[in-house]
């Protein structure tokens, strides 16, 4: 099993942990992720983490599909990647209505099909087999539509990519999986219970056999995020990923429309689900973080002393034997809990 570092997106100020992710690449940690929400971008902390480091990958996890043209993307991930001798992993989404149509100013629309488009062009551009033509639903290249000259000539990128550039999807849905089966190299469940593997194996059997290439979990990668505090008192560790956990199950997304809360109550936290929502978007949030169960921090996360965080690997560790977990994209606070997990698991 791999080990990846996640540092995520901005607070109101950005800094990027550079002692952390030094330490993460001596240690053995496999690849270094950032995210954009609406602050900070995906990709400008990668370019300045990939001049300072030798060996370490550095993937975005995610980039938001309505901010770039599928071209540009492919663009800059292609740039990227020769600038750092393909230590470069693109991880796209469709982030949530909120987001799409309050931020970007873009229709919600079908965003797993309008993903699915993404992905082929990019993969289009980095293949040049020819110059890039798209009909799709989403996208038209060249574009011939309302407003346009008329004059859009077939392109074939300058630059030579890799086509075997990985390409991740943020993905929980049943059918986001699928897709991601279909048309990735790999997807990130935002928190996953190892031993609930059963939620993502069918639909991911089923875009393995759609695509129809000889995908597998042999050369998939399932790369959950798994958050980590480490301490003598377990409670206040527990405490610290609860407050991440109430606010996207309570607050990141609609009260009728948040993936995150629909993901709880599939992970069999219905009641719960519903009571930290309601709390949380009342203005409530130290209860809203008071009522996410222990349970389910326990089950997706690494909390509490050295002995007790053990426990819990085993259980990543048996995960990764079946081929249900390839990479653990860890949020870590030190570089103490980064050398402590590449002695656990490297």
């Amino acid at each position: 099993m791999k080990v990846g570092l996640l540092i995520g997106y901005s607070g109101a100020k950005y800094q990027i942990p550079m002692d952390l992710i030094l330490e993460a690449e001596s240690a053995g940690f496999d690849s270094v992720w950032s995210a954009e929400a609406w602050g900070s971008d995906a990709i400008t902390p990668l370019a300045w983490i990939l001049s300072r480091t030798t060996k370490i990958k550095a993937g975005t996890a995610i980039c938001q599909i309505p901010a770039r043209t599928p071209a540009n993307m492919a663009m800059t991930a292609m740039t990227l990647d020769q600038l750092s001798d393909g230590r470069f992993i693109l991880g796209v989404g469709p982030s949530g209505p909120q987001v799409i149509e309050g931020w970007y100013g873009d229709a919600y629309g079908k965003p797993l099909a309008r993903s699915k488009e993404y992905i082929e062009i990019i993969r289009k551009i980095l293949a040049r087999e020819a110059p890039l033509t798209h009909d799709g639903e989403h996208y038209q290249i060249p574009y011939n539509g309302p407003g346009s000259s008329g004059l859009g000539k077939p392109l074939k990128s300058i630059l030579h990519g890799d086509p075997d550039l990985p390409i991740y999807t943020a993905s929980f849905t049943p059918n986001g999986v699928r897709m991601a089966g279909e048309v990735a190299d790999g997807f990130f469940p935002v928190w996953m219970n190892p031993e609930r593997f059963d939620l993502f194996d069918e639909p991911l059997k089923a875009g393995f056999a759609k695509a129809g290439n000889g995908k597998s979990l042999d050369n998939f990668d399932v790369a959950p995020f798994v958050r980590m505090a480490m301490g003598d008192d377990i409670a206040k560790c527990r405490m610290q990923i609860k407050r991440g956990l109430a606010l996207y199950i309570g607050g990141m997304g609609a009260r009728k429309k948040n993936f995150y809360n629909d993901y709880a109550k599939t992970l069999g936290y219905a009641d719960a689900a519903v009571k930290i929502q309601d709390l949380f978007l009342s203005g409530e949030k130290d209860a809203a973080a008071d009522a996410v169960p222990d349970k389910l921090v326990d089950e997706t996360a690494l909390v509490g002393p050295a002995g007790h965080i053990r426990e819990q690997l085993a259980r990543w560790k048996a995960a990764a034997a079946r081929k249900e977990v390839g990479t653990m994209i860890v949020s870590v606070n030190s570089p103490a809990e980064a050398r402590f997990l590449a002695t656990e698991l490297l």
